[in-house]
């Protein structure tokens, strides 16, 4: 075994003997049913990387057809490879049609690069591709595009018995393809589920949709070409992504030692992928337990398949090497122990997650890092693949469903004539029967049009809101839905009028995209500004939350609690409309963003605004609320800056009087987790104010609740801000906007509140009642503190106004919104609060 500081990149020539002596060990283990390799234009077959490409012209089990002449160009002056020697431009729309022996996943791989003195500028061509089902590229151009030749790697799932691959020329362009691949895929290569991030919980639904590889990486080893994997895939090294280049080291040993055992084979991944890895270097930090991190730019109007591969060839012992995967700022596998995994050392594994790009940013993080409970502080990863999953139109490359782009044919076109001829004379039979009806309909119209005010929600609903129809999943195609028929639900809305209120759904008026799905901005026929949350109906998690959300929200009517005005369950759809949060999320006050920021003062307001939300829902109502995913994300600002409360799709009913906890499966978002409701999988009001305290030291020092880039003793805010504050040391690692401009007493209390609400045990822990009285004691310590001081104020909605900027377009708790504040009947509560506090002579608050 070889360890190797990662200092400049593998030569060529060994690269190529280290080929050629794997060459034996790793090819031919998969024969593919089909296996379509096709030279586009070519007059003759064209070797590629060991494998034959075949001239369109004479391939027998695939049919080219086109609504015009196609043009056959071939170059002979240097190309990047022999594959892109020739190409075929399509002035108009044509389409390859396969014949399929073996349906299921297949790989789509297209070659493109514009050949000179083709007689056409094909670096202005104007490029979409289609399959029946996905759009695969939508007017892809050269022009745009940093790099002289593109190749693309597709997964579709084939159901029927032919594959037809249409190229569609737009902007009065051509199209052109210089080569194509089709080929099968193992069905036990990209299963059906992975484990989403933030919240971890299942994933299903992977079939349905196709993917695209963005990025397939071989740690700590040489680029790996097709002729070394039996499925034709492209490896390439890591180096270049690493966050910190001093941060890893290479590590390698013959691949001769990799033991395939159970349900991983060199299919998963070639054995010189698990024969090399990057584990921990000298990161130049006094501490050694760091991260690997590398940094991938990335969509961030997709979701992400992502595939690790790990196998342990550092160990010299079983259950040595125990480390954290981490993605973006979420810890996804926490003390994976490889050994105990797979029963032995030096044999692979694989993990599959399902991801959006991370906060505030266009990029995704992949992290590993050692254990706090680890003998050896180290970490490992052999391989990394990132595909991108098609939206919900269907498309891997912007958001035009298929059916849009799929041009019509001629023929298609006449039939349509003689259908609409068809049906105009039954029309013009049944005019003078509609004509009969108009006065009824009319009358009948305006009637319902005044009683289809909005419904107000009320204070408390009852259980039993929800039919029995709501409680059950019904399926139409492949979409679930969910009818509500009870009418304490607040406005029902026709999907009509929702896509009136967000312009067709709008990309212009997207706000963000979540689990649970997109939200955009709308505005309603009267004028209201709302936000729009449509959810994705082939999340059965989904399908959960839209119930949970109108459940919880009808019962509950708050001034620090984000408003439901209605809902949409028509089509198959499940669309939740909000008020309208002007200033967003509060994360996007203190990191991320080139917001002002906020002073202490006003950071006291919004807190305890947030706070007086969660004090409402777990002692307000009936029975008390736990809302379970409690964190900056979800607590947004109208354009007041008042905060509220928002997404509660997570919450649950809080225990009976004669209970402590309730028992219910882990859920909510790492680096916000109460460890006890972690450990013991039992859920208090606690939970929620463990939460509130990382949210409190997340305002304080403006950074994330988890940030894997750090030092191990930084990456969780909770421990590294309470490891301070037990020092009386807090200032120095608060917000350097805030140096000298918070009066210390008030700090010490914000800070002391804080430590309370992060107490390992609940028991330990203050009510929300109490987390409110001492916020609204430190903000009066600040109040007092200034010579200038005003009036007093008993509300918490003065703040000055701060310009918006747009809210990130993936966040996984996406923003809500919210402008419309009439009076409720809170308003008393928090006079009364704010009476009783100030009689307080006590210092130390409670």
């Amino acid at each position: 075994m070889v360890k190797m500081k990662l200092v400049k990149w593998v030569p060529l020539v060994v690269a190529v003997v280290l080929f050629v002596s794997m060459f034996h060990e790793s090819s031919a283990l998969f024969t593919p049913v089909d296996n379509y390799l096709i030279a586009c234009g070519s007059s003759q077959s064209v070797t590629f990387l060991g494998r034959t490409y075949i001239p369109d012209s004479v391939q027998s089990s695939m049919a080219l057809k086109t609504q015009g002449n196609s043009i056959i160009v071939t170059s002979n002056s240097s190309v990047p490879f022999p594959v892109y020697q020739s190409a075929r431009i399509f002035p108009s729309t044509a389409s390859y049609k396969f014949d399929i022996n073996q349906q299921g996943r297949h790989w789509v791989r297209l070659y493109f690069y514009p050949l000179p003195k083709s007689g056409q500028n094909l670096t202005s061509a104007s490029i979409t591709v289609i399959t029946e089902n996905f759009v695969l590229l939508n007017n892809f151009t050269f022009k745009n595009y940093n790099g002289s030749y593109l190749f693309k790697e597709f997964a579709v799932n084939v159901t029927s018995d032919n594959l037809i691959l249409t190229f569609i020329p737009s902007n009065n362009s051509v199209a052109f393809v210089n080569a194509i691949e089709v080929v099968s895929i193992p069905d036990e290569l990209i299963p059906d589920q992975a484990l989403a991030v933030s919240p971890s919980a299942p994933f299903s639904g992977l079939s349905e949709h196709a993917l695209e590889t963005v990025y397939r990486l071989n740690m700590g080893g040489p680029l790996l070409t097709p002729q070394n994997d039996t499925l034709g895939r492209t490896w390439e090294n890591d180096a270049k992504y690493l966050h910190v280049n001093g941060s890893a080291v290479n590590y390698s040993v013959s691949p001769a030692d990799i033991r395939y055992k159970s349900a991983v084979t060199p299919e998963v991944a070639p054995n010189w992928v698990y024969a090399t890895a990057e584990t921990m270097g000298d990161s130049n930090v006094p501490n050694g337990n760091f991260n690997i991190t590398w940094v991938f730019p990335v969509d961030p109007n997709f979701t992400y398949f992502i595939r690790t591969h790990f196998c342990d060839i550092v160990s010299k012992s079983l259950n040595s090497l125990v480390f954290n995967v981490y993605i973006n700022s979420d810890i996804a596998f926490p003390s994976m122990d490889l050994s105990s995994l797979t029963s032995d050392l030096s044999v692979p594994y694989y993990k599959d997650f399902v991801s959006n790009a991370s906060s505030n940013s266009n990029t995704l993080t992949i992290s590993v890092g050692p254990d706090s409970e680890a003998d050896i502080p180290d970490a490992i990863m052999n391989g990394l693949e990132i595909m991108k999953v098609s939206n919900e139109a269907r498309s891997l490359d912007g958001f035009l469903p298929v059916e849009i782009l799929r041009p019509v044919s001629p023929s298609t076109k006449s039939k349509i004539g003689i259908i609409i001829g068809s049906i105009a004379g039954a029309l013009a039979a049944v005019a003078l029967v509609g004509l009969c009806c108009c006065c009824l309909v009319s009358q009948r119209s305006k009637t319902a049009h005044q009683g289809h005010t909005w419904l107000p929600l009320p204070l408390y609903g009852n259980s039993l809101t929800m039919t029995k129809m709501s409680t059950t999943s019904q399926k139409s195609g492949t979409a679930s839905c969910i009818s509500l028929t009870s009418s304490n639900l607040g406005r029902f809305f026709t999907f009509q009028e929702i896509m009136d209120a967000t312009n067709k759904f709008d990309e212009s008026l997207l706000l963000g995209v979540g689990g649970f799905g997109r939200v955009y901005k709308g505005t309603l026929e009267d004028g209201t500004k709302v936000a729009v949350k449509r959810g994705n109906p082939r999340s059965e998690q989904g399908l959960a939350e839209f119930r949970t959300e109108i459940e919880m929200l009808s019962k509950l009517r708050h001034r620090h609690l984000v408003s439901l005005i209605g809902y949409c369950d028509e089509r198959s759809e499940m669309i939740l409309v909000y008020e309208y949060m002007a200033n967003g999320p509060l994360r996007s006050h203190l990191y991320g963003t080139d917001l002002p920021s906020l002073s202490w003062k006003q950071r006291l307001e919004i807190c305890i605004g947030a706070a007086r939300g969660l004090h409402y829902l777990h002692t307000g109502a009936a029975q008390s609320i736990i809302h379970r995913d409690v964190k900056t994300t979800n607590i947004l600002l109208d354009e007041n800056f008042v905060a509220k409360v928002a997404d509660f799709g997570l919450s649950k009913t809080g225990p009976a009087l004669d209970q402590t906890h309730v028992s219910t499966a882990v859920k909510g978002s790492f680096g916000y987790l109460d460890p006890e409701y972690f450990r013991r999988q039992q859920l208090t009001e606690k939970s929620d104010v463990y939460s509130f305290g990382v949210v409190l030291m997340e305002v304080l020092c403006t950074r994330p609740a988890l940030n894997p880039v750090l030092p191990r003793e930084q990456v969780n805010i909770a421990e590294w801000a309470m490891s301070w504050q037990k020092k009386g040391m807090l200032d120095q690692i608060m917000d350097s906007n805030l140096a000298g401009k918070v009066n210390p007493a008030s700090l010490k209390k914000f800070g002391e509140t804080a430590e309370k609400c992060l107490a390992e045990h609940g028991v330990d822990r203050p009510s929300m009642g109490d987390v409110l009285w001492n916020l609204e004691y430190a903000l009066q310590l600040e109040e007092t503190s200034s010579a200038l001081m005003e009036p007093e104020d008993n509300s918490t909605n003065h703040i000055p106004g701060i310009p918006l900027t747009p809210l990130e377009p993936f966040d996984n708790s996406v923003s809500m919104v919210d402008g419309v504040n009439s009076g409720t009947d809170d308003d008393a509560e928090d006079a009364a609060t704010s009476a009783v506090f100030s009689q307080l002579v006590n210092p130390r608050g409670r």
